[in-house]
């Protein structure tokens, strides 16, 4: 089948949505599997910038039918607003289909998350308090609402009153807040419907439907390797599974549908929260990664951690993700550098480790193991063909496909579309 997974290696902000613009136009539809409008990215395309939260990249290309799968959360108001964005450019968005089994973010799971993360204090997760949270936990304790149930009045309603009698609960009696109405919020929701109907579809039969005929597509998730719920720096991951698995139970397809996964890293490594980060710079040369990275969240402007490439983080991404092969993004970041750094262990207590060691413990100790290459020193936003990169170049990318264990076949020398090369297989 001809499925393609497209997956971040490390804390996200890898430039996935770059990559998946790259890739559209071999695509007939491009899925996005889980996450809600707490991740952003960024596409640089004709002329326009362009910040997406919740549709997928594929939207530019007038022969995708962008879908939002059965994993994601959605705040319709947020869908809304980007859809309102993008028309504004005159790109058409009635092609977006809408998985009727997506999960709603509603008004009370905003509100948990905002004094749920003022009651933990310093011991916050740093979540973007928009409810991604508060939606994915109901979703596990089945009192979620979802997409569909709109369609329903009376579903609907009953769901409603449901959720609110033990949030509202909650918000009085742990966290000292005023009730929220259910009246109010049932007449909002409702509202939504006129324009969120004509998008909601059985998005599983019509992914299959495109499988079965042959046509490529492909799957698109948010965050990243780390930050996922099962196998990221818990607690300090999101609520979802951004893996390459996740596009199977987000978007309703099996293993075997998947014949390609190219897991995105940048040539350096950035976080944005707090969590572990063995290779985190806090110095100049940390504050020059971001200022050339412009390392600041699409969504909310925060500054981002930086460190040296993780090829410990990167050999992990490749296990979990069965990854085929690796994009390499802004690589032109490190333009400057006489010197390229790239961790290749982690060393505890004088042992070494290969991998990333599963016990938070031990991860919170770790000391980097540096191998040093030499730096390009060369500008290469011009660079346009492989044979253009430097020297230098070219063996930082062929070390970093050793270490990594799969091969680079792709690499980012700007921030524009045509800026990314192709290397050969």
């Amino acid at each position: 089948m001809p499925a393609t997974v497209v997956v971040g290696t490390q804390w996200g902000d890898e430039g996935k949505g770059k990559l998946t613009d790259l890739l559209a136009k071999e695509m007939a539809m491009v899925v996005r599997y889980q996450g809600g409008h707490n991740a952003g990215h960024t596409i640089v395309a004709d002329g326009h910038t362009l910040a997406l939260q919740l549709v997928p990249s594929g939207i530019l290309y007038p022969h995708i039918t962008p879908v939002i799968g059965n994993g994601v959360v959605v705040d319709p108001a947020v869908l809304f607003a980007e859809l309102d964005m993008l028309e504004g450019k005159g790109i058409d968005t009635s092609r977006l289909k809408l998985s009727g089994n997506a999960h709603l973010i509603m008004p009370y799971h905003q509100e948990l998350d905002k004094v749920t993360e003022r009651f933990l204090g310093k011991n916050k997760l740093g979540t973007t308090k928009r409810g991604i949270g508060p939606a994915y936990a109901d979703k596990a304790t089945r009192v979620g609402i979802r997409v569909q149930d709109l369609l329903d009045e009376k579903i609907f309603s009953a769901k409603l009153d449901l959720a609110l009698r033990e949030k509202n609960g909650v918000l009085a009696k742990v966290y000292n807040r005023l009730p929220l109405k259910a009246s109010e919020m049932f007449t909002r929701y409702r509202s939504y419907l006129e324009r969120l109907e004509p998008m909601i579809a059985d998005t599983v039969d019509l992914i299959h439907g495109a499988l079965e005929r042959g046509e490529n597509v492909l799957f698109e998730g948010a965050q990243a390797t780390f930050l996922d719920l099962d196998q990221g720096t818990y607690p300090y991951v999101t609520s979802s599974n951004p893996v390459a698995g996740g596009a199977c139970t987000g978007a309703g397809v099996g293993p075997r549908d998947i014949q390609r996964v190219i897991g995105i890293a940048k040539a350096y490594v950035t976080r944005v929260g707090a969590g572990p980060f063995p290779t985190e710079l806090e110095d100049e040369t940390g504050d020059l990664l971001v200022d050339r990275g412009q390392e600041f969240g699409t969504n909310t402007g925060r500054r981002r951690r930086t460190g040296w490439f993780d090829a410990v983080m990167m050999r992990q991404a490749v296990r979990l993700n069965s990854l085929s092969e690796i994009a390499l993004t802004k690589l032109d970041v490190l333009d400057v550098f006489d010197t390229v750094r790239v961790c290749v262990a982690y060393e505890v207590d004088g042992v070494r480790h290969d991998h990333v060691p599963y016990h938070q413990s031990v991860l919170h100790k770790v000391k980097p193991v540096y191998e040093d290459l030499p730096g390009w020193k060369t500008n290469l936003a011009a660079v346009t063909t492989p044979a253009q990169l430097p020297a230098a170049a070219r063996d930082y990318i062929a070390f970093l496909a050793e270490q990594s264990g799969v091969p680079v076949s792709y690499v980012g020398v700007g921030p524009g579309r045509e800026q990314t090369l192709r290397l050969a297989a």
